[in-house]
């Protein structure tokens, strides 16, 4: 296989502000992996609170080309174990790399990756839209400019959460989700959860500090609505821990090293009795196209990432949402990536 490394640069819509900061330029990698003559896709994406950074993820895949480049992929899945050794200390670029190997994989297979894996994409859950922390007006625009969708991700941690989710719902009957990264305290969470169930919140995700376990058992034996964990559910070893003390989990792919580890935490997941969630970061259709590929699979999703950004600003097709729904392309296998030219 030959690989190929790029810096992709993209413009969000709108500032886009969370709790641990604001961002209006997403700065990842493209990975490019081709095999006779068919190339497929992956994106490594930054992290502002993951100490992942392009240079330190093209350096990581630097460190794993000469490796990588006297392979020839069978199963991306046993490709990802012969490569951890050489690159499974940086999960962020490994993400990339296992990504653009199911896409090559199923493109040199002719069927989408979904399909290889057996499933089928009849019934699968709608994605939400995000709206980041800004004045209450302006998340009012940035909601009414997405509107139709049937549900909306709000972001909080702010001295007027319950404010803004009154204001909110003055203008939808849809279905919300709040995600406070992290910046409230147990009594807090507990506190606003009722009134939040009345405004329709279906659930709470990360309230508390990714290490608090003492206030997530407080949190699970007292909170009015069902929470999800996200910063305390990196990696594969953190599904068992949070069995017990959320009612699910978001897996993000670049936390976890790709698809290949992604699936491993669904299926542990499954036998934890936990609901399962994947979320994205801030990427574009590349990374979208690889989150689509397992949405047979869970509850929720959160995979609006590329419509966060602008549309000229996004450097491929390939599933798109449509109100929430996938739209899968027809024509293309593997992922469903093609780069725009």
């Amino acid at each position: 296989m030959e690989l190929k490394i790029t810096n992709i640069h993209l413009p969000l819509r709108h500032p886009f502000t969370i709790s641990l900061g604001t961002l209006t330029i997403q700065h990842n990698l493209l990975v490019e992996l081709t095999q006779d003559g068919v190339t497929g896709y992956g994106e490594c994406a930054t992290g502002r609170a993951y100490s992942s950074s392009p240079e330190s993820m093209r350096a990581s895949l630097e460190a794993a080309r000469q490796a990588l480049e006297a392979e020839v992929i069978d199963d991306p899945v046993a490709l990802w174990y012969r490569l951890e050794p050489v690159i499974g200390h940086d999960r962020f670029a490994f993400c990339g790399l296992d990504q653009a190997a199911h896409d090559l994989w199923g493109k040199l297979n002719g069927a989408p990756v979904w399909k290889l894996w057996g499933q089928d994409i009849a019934n699968i859950p709608f994605s939400d839209y995000t709206i980041g922390i800004d004045d209450i007006d302006i998340m009012v625009a940035k909601m009414k400019e997405f509107d139709g969708w049937p549900i909306y991700k709000i972001k909080l941690g702010t001295d007027r959460d319950l404010e803004i989710v009154r204001a909110l719902r003055e203008h939808t009957d849809a279905v919300f989700r709040i995600d406070a990264n992290a910046a409230w305290t147990a009594e807090q969470t507990i506190a606003f959860a009722p009134e939040l169930k009345d405004l329709g919140v279906e659930f709470l995700e990360q309230p508390l500090m990714r290490d608090d376990w003492a206030g997530m058992k407080k949190v699970k034996a007292e909170c009015a609505l069902p929470v999800i964990a996200d910063e305390s559910c990196l990696t594969e070893s953190d599904v068992e821990r949070c069995a017990g003390l959320f009612d699910g989990i978001n897996i993000k792919l670049s936390k976890a090293g790709g698809l290949t580890p992604g699936r491993r935490m669904i299926a542990r997941a499954r036998e934890m009795g936990l609901e399962v969630m994947v979320g994205c970061m801030t990427e574009s259709t590349v990374g979208i196209s690889a989150i689509a590929q397992l949405l047979p699979q869970l509850d929720y999703v959160d995979m609006d990432g590329a419509v966060l950004i602008t549309e000229e600003g996004d450097v491929a097709t390939g599933v798109r949402l449509d109100h929430g729904r996938a739209i899968f392309p027809d024509d293309v296998n593997g992922n469903g990536v093609q780069l725009r030219a």
